[in-house]
């Protein structure tokens, strides 16, 4: 489901200053040979032709996926993984700027292959990864330079080897987790309200709420109000930060004991050389900040119903231009190419029409 610490790995190479680069390189091969590489997902192979994409030399954009890939031991449940988390972490060297868009799982778009409108997270159904770029590209008019996937085990790894992270626990949504089995453990379950800091197993059960009514009868809600899946990608992005903020402080040996054991659940595209590039790339921008954007953005669209779009399988967000309630993802890919190409961090994003 989620996890993108690999942004929060790409990120804390800054941590290598001081080192030797002959010694970073080399450590850093060892590291990343861990990896799982997916040698049939290239974007070379994938069909862009009859699409228009936006793209930069100087600006890179890596989807990031979170899988809930896993076999439970005790009950014996079994998940091949599902792409519901999905993050293009965006490396902008014209504006040396770092930028994280969520694009939720439930967007109403038209998947390549299926050749019918349905919801995001089931494009990779018709076609893996590939099919998934290729929809992107089709609805946002991005095209990617590669992906990164993390499963469960990775974002507990990184949790815990960082002594947890602080986060605020709602009422609704201590009580949620207290009935639910999203967090395995059950000693783990009983959060107190307010700050505090959880465990790996705590801040994954956290993060996978989406759609739920506490014991009490009422509906899950963050500290900031919202739910649904706005609570669960606010609460992804939220971890995500405080994760990250731990993580940079690190020393390089901390940062490569993390890396050891979180890269055994990650699976990528991206060759050694390519994530080395990138590393030294960020390192180089000297910069730490993470802007954020949530795709559909807010005012740009609305709740389709499954009687309404039949193959969504259920209640939908629908992209709009923001005036009439008509589908259309050409305004959001507007929005997007703005945010990644265009924003350059000096003040509050803002879509301009």
């Amino acid at each position: 489901m989620w996890k993108k610490i690999v942004l929060g790995i790409l990120l804390v190479i800054s941590a290598a200053a001081g080192f030797g680069v002959a010694k970073v390189q080399s450590t850093m091969h060892h590291t990343l040979s861990q990896i799982k590489r997916d040698t049939d997902t290239q974007l070379a192979d994938v069909d862009l032709s009859d699409i228009k994409v936006e793209s930069d030399d100087e600006v890179i954009n890596i989807l990031l996926i979170g899988s809930d890939k896993r076999t439970e031991k005790v009950s014996g449940y079994h998940s091949d993984g599902l792409t519901d988390a999905m993050m293009i972490a965006t490396m902008d060297k014209k504006h040396k700027t770092l930028k994280l868009t969520t694009l939720m799982r439930d967007t109403l778009v038209e998947v390549t292959e299926a050749e019918q409108q349905r919801k995001l997270n089931s494009a990779s159904n018709y076609g893996g990864v590939k099919n998934l770029y290729k929809t992107i590209a089709k609805n946002f008019n991005i095209k990617l330079d590669g992906y990164v996937m993390v499963e469960f085990n990775a974002f507990r790894d990184v949790v815990n080897a960082v002594d947890g992270v602080k986060v605020e626990v709602t009422d609704t949504e201590s009580r949620y987790l207290a009935c639910t089995n999203y967090i395995r453990k059950k000693k783990n379950r009983h959060l107190k309200v307010g700050k505090q800091t959880l465990n790996g197993d705590q801040a994954l059960g956290w993060c996978r709420i989406r759609k739920g009514i506490d014991k009490i009868g009422e509906p899950v809600v963050t500290a900031n109000g919202l739910m649904d899946d706005y609570g669960r990608t606010w609460r992804q992005r939220t971890l995500l930060n405080a994760i990250f903020q731990k993580v940079k402080k690190l020393s390089w040996s901390e940062w490569i004991a993390i890396a050891n054991k979180a890269l055994r659940n990650v699976k990528t595209d991206l060759s050694n050389e390519d994530i080395t590039g990138y590393m030294w790339d960020i390192l180089r921008m000297g910069t730490t900040e993470l802007y954020q954007l949530q795709i559909p953005m807010n005012g740009y669209f609305r709740k389709g119903t499954k009687s309404e779009f039949p193959n969504s399988e259920g209640e939908s967000l629908v992209p709009t231009d923001g005036v009439s309630s008509t589908f259309d993802t050409s305004t959001t890919a507007k929005i997007i190419k703005q945010f990644v190409f265009q924003y350059d961090g000096k003040g509050e994003f803002s879509f301009k029409e």
